[in-house]
């Protein structure tokens, strides 16, 4: 998993910057692919914005959140990413791959 941290009219320190990382590792245990997070943190005169896109080989997620303090909008705009994680990993999880020949012993029919 790549992170890549930046920000818009704003200087990302060193705590906001390993509160974003830590807060994106969450991801891994939804999405276990090669997958690459931008973070883009900016400020507009009193809102703090948080930004974050994860993409990756079947993956787009998306999410855009703001408010008065940046670690409330980091955390909110989390929400929204793990949110869209486990509906992508409940997906891919209840519909199981069977080949023919395991259909085929379950139903008792021979080859």
């Amino acid at each position: 998993m790549q992170v890549h941290i930046h920000g818009r009219k704003v200087e990302v320190t060193p705590a906001l910057k390993a509160y974003a990382l830590e807060k994106t590792e969450v991801i891994k245990k939804y999405v276990d692919l090669n997958i690459r997070v931008n973070v883009t943190l900016a400020v507009d005169k009193f809102r703090q914005i948080a930004e974050i896109t994860v993409t990756g080989n079947s993956v787009n997620f998306h999410g855009v959140e703001e408010s008065e303090d940046m670690y409330a909008s980091i955390d909110k705009v989390m929400d929204k990413i793990v949110a869209q994680a486990k509906k992508y990993k409940e997906k891919h999880t209840s519909h199981p791959h069977i080949r023919g020949s395991e259909v085929a012993a379950e139903t008792g029919v021979e080859e």
